[in-house]
């Protein structure tokens, strides 16, 4: 989780550029940040602390978001606020999971089997937080092709499942 919200940061702050570089102070620092999180959280294994690490590169990332779908291309608002709200529903789940799971346990055993697999919130939260890391990868890539004067379009296959469609820019 920590090192592919590295990946979408580092995709966020570096999709508004010309120039074929690689920013290696931001690289040096985000790997730096895996690395660390990761090697404290296997010494203290702590999830408080692996959650806090987690949420704060989410919140970079909520924030860089927001800030492309509110002043830089506005019309992608729909699509940047399905993406995080999906997400912050598995998030919620997955918390309602942590604190009672003690008291969902035991109703579970009191459910029909079929029920009891609709309330197992955690994976919930791996479903839900799948599906909102694909819209916001869908809201960069169409970010970046914009940028890149391509013309992208969502598409939706079988009438749900949104793909983007990547047109050559055209000749000015």
């Amino acid at each position: 989780m920590i090192y592919s919200c590295c990946v979408f940061v580092y995709c966020l702050y570096e999709c508004f550029k010309y120039k074929n570089t690689v920013n290696y102070r931001m690289l040096f620092f985000l790997i730096t940040y895996s690395v660390v999180v990761s090697i404290v959280y296997l010494k203290l294994k702590e999830p408080v602390f692996h959650q806090v690490m987690y949420g704060t590169l989410v919140s970079i990332i909520v924030l860089r978001s927001v800030y492309i779908v509110l002043w830089v291309y506005p019309w992608l608002r729909g699509l940047g606020y399905t993406s995080l709200t999906v997400f912050l529903m598995g998030f919620f789940l997955w918390n309602v999971d942590n604190i009672f799971c003690d008291k969902l346990r035991a109703l579970r055993e009191k459910m029909p089997p079929v029920v009891g697999a609709v309330t197992q919130f955690h994976a919930w939260w791996h479903i839900l937080t799948g599906l909102g890391s694909y819209l916001h990868i869908l809201l960069s890539l169409y970010t970046r092709t914009l940028f890149l004067k391509h013309r992208p379009k969502v598409k939706f296959v079988f009438g749900i499942w949104p793909v983007l469609l990547v047109e050559p820019p055209k000749n000015l």
